[in-house]
């Protein structure tokens, strides 16, 4: 017994002696900047350079003598990209890197639901995790400025407040999973074309109230972990080299603790990437003779070249520490969160998340004569169209994803129409583009059709005569030019003569129900023509199945546009004069004249036939009526919060959702302001004959303007008038609220 206890009081010695001898950074029970201070008085000059720059494609190094491992970062944000080899963009060639593909940010705007961004981001980040992924580069909050952007299918919409309010939950959601959300891309890329060099100018008053609001949400309020400057230039700098973007407003104003990470290529000079606030750098072309030399990562801005600054004395050390420290924490919630899950991928419950956002994203425009959900009564549907085949998972840009599954919306009706003992007939419609390849993943598909394109609304024709019901599947894809990264669209029509064909079809069959899966607006010049409209998305995995799921009714729809949908490119406030210098640019420089013209703020300013369906429209299967709203102050001070109830009665006979959406209108404003602006929504579920509240909340937020004189955000004493719809179009009550006294504070309050 008595040599029990000697061992035992050894043993409890040496294992203290154990723990005292650890070093702080490595014990996760200690306050993370304690450990990332620890870590930072350890490091070597050339170690802090290492860790603040790639050392491969997707990867940065850790402090090997440390045992801080490193960085792996991967492309999103609508599913987890494969991996490439260590430095080369080609496929690594792995079997284990198929992923869910889930519906591209712009259907997740358009669910107007902030709990399936919650979902959407804890999916994601369950599938980021289980593939061992530290960075998320995604999700992205671009304003839609016009819809000729290529990458704007990747962006949450028009509207500052909506992408505000739905990316936090999507970055909550990702990085409770121990993965970092990579928010994208800061700021003003609002468009492909020269999106390297571009050099944009706008005033800062429409800076802060258009261009920052969705960004200044996910730093402060969703609390991201880095955040990705893009390849434009900002009032002469880049955007990884911007001073006031990245010191002033990022660090400075939000108070940012986290990352700020280069896009791949996007930095171009040592000094001012030192000095001026980028953290990490990735991807850059630094050999000056092609795109990107191999193993070249100590040349990179911010590797050899800024050491030498440094051991010359040229750079400031404590930048270095700041950028160094900045990394280290960022190791340090995520490959060293001991606590972090493990993540699941591929999972029975990410399809069904997939599949839920898409059916609750997709919107029902227009249904005369409740044509949709398909009746019983139909007995043949006619299935037109190339989208109705091409999968879309690959394609677009670095969101171009490798899937474990695709179900396409032709198999999808079928499967659903099979059901229900209806028989499904396809015909092409158009070819557009055959191709299904992107940086090594390809869809395996044939498209090839040899038939001209007389030939092919011909055969479209004949059978849509045959059929009690049409459906044509078309709309944009991801191939150059269209919705895809690194090239804007050169048209607001739809492209292949879809016109043609949709008009062909509707006047063979008057029961034709168009469904375009698109990332932007389009021109419908057969919209008074077709009976029924579904706006559709990229919508990933489950495309077919959610598409199947609306047609029929067995969802019924809830989705909102997230952008407005005008009758020609001429009607964006971008595009109004024809000026090349407000788009695409002049010379390198683009000026955004419109200042806060942006959807709908512009839209509002114009005759109502020039909208086809304005922002926030969708309807449902059900009808609703929203009922008096009630204030819970007629007044509104300083640090008051108001509330607002509006009772919503489903007055059909299905289960349903509703958006009620709040705009501020300022009656008698001192200076310019958009007629209103959406500043609260709220998303209820309503069973039929049933009377549900949504209820909002706004602050002196929802009344301030950014005065660019003072750098304050600023509210004037006066009448305010809160109008409450289901769309911005759409208003059906108002209240009034007086604010006594002028309020201001700034961002950093």
């Amino acid at each position: 017994m008595r040599l029990k206890n000697t061992f035992a009081i050894l043993l409890t010695a040496a294992t203290l002696t154990a723990v005292a001898r650890t070093p702080v950074y490595l014990d996760d029970s200690k306050p993370i900047e304690e450990r990332v201070n620890d870590a930072l008085s350890r490091m070597t000059i050339a170690e802090k350079i290492a860790i603040i720059h790639a050392q491969s494609k997707f990867s940065s190094p850790g402090v090997q003598r440390l045992g801080i491992p490193g960085i792996w970062c991967t492309d999103g944000p609508h599913g987890i990209r494969p991996d490439v080899l260590w430095d080369e963009w080609d496929q690594a060639g792995a079997t284990n890197d198929s992923c869910v593909a889930f519906p591209a940010l712009t259907c997740l705007a358009a669910t107007w639901n902030p709990d399936m961004a919650a979902l959407y981001g804890k999916s994601i980040g369950e599938e980021a995790r289980y593939r061992n992924k530290n960075v998320l580069l995604g999700p992205g909050v671009n304003i839609n400025r016009t819809p000729l952007n290529g990458r704007s299918f990747e962006y949450m919409g028009e509207d500052p407040l909506l992408a505000a309010t739905m990316v936090v939950p999507y970055i909550r959601g990702v990085q409770d999973n121990g993965v970092a959300a990579c928010v994208k891309h800061y700021a003003l890329n609002n468009q492909e074309v020269d999106r390297s060099s571009i050099d944009v100018y706008v005033d800062d008053r429409t800076l802060h109230e258009i261009y920052l609001p969705a960004f200044k949400a996910a730093i402060i309020d969703g609390g991201a972990w880095a955040i990705m400057p893009g390849y434009n230039k900002y009032q002469g700098d880049h955007a990884c080299e911007n001073r006031r973007l990245l010191l002033d407003i990022l660090k400075g104003d939000w108070a940012f603790d986290g990352v700020a990470i280069s896009d791949w290529g996007a930095v171009h000079n040592t000094e001012k990437v030192a000095a001026n606030g980028l953290d990490m750098e990735f991807g850059s072309w630094t050999n000056g003779l092609n795109f990107g030399a191999s193993n070249a990562y100590d040349d990179y801005y911010l590797a050899k070249p800024y050491e030498k600054l440094i051991l010359e004395g040229k750079a400031d050390t404590a930048l270095l520490n700041d950028k160094a420290a900045r990394v280290l924490r960022l190791i340090m919630r995520t490959e060293m969160n001991r606590n972090r899950p493990y993540g699941s991928m591929n999972s029975p419950e990410h399809y069904a998340a997939a599949r839920q956002i898409a059916g609750e994203g997709l919107v029902l425009l227009k249904n005369e004569n409740n044509l949709l959900p398909v009746s019983p009564d139909v007995k043949k549907i006619l299935v037109v169209g190339e989208n109705a085949i091409k999968m879309m998972t690959v394609g677009g840009g670095s969101s171009s994803l490798k899937v474990q599954r695709e179900i396409l919306p032709l198999d999808g009706i079928r499967a659903n129409a099979s059901s229900k003992g209806i028989e499904v007939d396809y015909q092409r419609g158009y070819v557009g583009d055959v191709t299904g390849e992107y940086n090594g993943v390809t869809t395996g598909q044939n498209l090839a059709d040899e038939r001209n394109s007389e030939q092919l609304i011909a055969d479209a024709v004949k059978a849509a005569r045959e059929a009690d019901m049409v459906i044509f599947i078309g709309g944009l894809n991801k191939s150059d030019h269209q919705d895809s990264e690194g090239a804007d669209r050169l048209s607001y029509d739809l492209p292949y003569d879809q016109d043609k064909v949709i008009e062909a079809l509707v006047a063979a069959n008057p029961n034709t129900v168009v469904v375009n899966l698109t990332g932007n607006a389009y021109a419908m010049p057969w919209k008074d023509r077709v009976p029924a409209i579904v706006q559709g998305w990229y919508i990933g995995s489950e495309a077919g199945n959610a598409i199947a799921d609306v047609l029929f009714g067995d969802v019924n729809p809830s989705g909102k546009l997230p952008f407005t949908m005008v009758v020609a490119l001429d009607d964006f406030a971008a595009h109004a004069t024809g000026d090349a210098s407000v788009y695409p640019g002049v010379d390198g420089k683009v000026t955004y004249k419109e200042g806060l013209d942006v959807g709908y703020r512009h839209f509002d300013k114009l005759p109502a036939k020039r909208v086809n369906y304005a922002f926030g429209h969708g309807k449902s299967y059900t009808t609703f009526d929203l009922g008096k709203p009630r204030l819970s102050n007629s007044i509104l001070k300083a640090d008051d919060v108001l509330t607002v109830t509006v009772p919503v009665t489903n007055t059909g006979t299905r289960d349903g959702a509703e958006v009620v959406q709040l705009y501020v209108h300022d009656v008698k404003s001192k200076i310019n302001r958009p007629y209103k602006e959406l500043k609260a929504f709220d998303k209820v579920s309503v069973q039929p004959g049933k009377t549900e509240n949504a209820t909002m909340t706004i602050d002196r937020r929802a009344f301030a303007y950014y005065n660019p004189e003072t750098s304050l955000w600023t509210v004037n004493p006066g009448r305010y008038e809160l109008l409450i719809g289901n769309s911005s179009d759409a208003i059906s009550n108002r209240l009034t609220v007086n604010i006594p006294e002028a309020i201001t504070w700034c961002d950093s309050e």
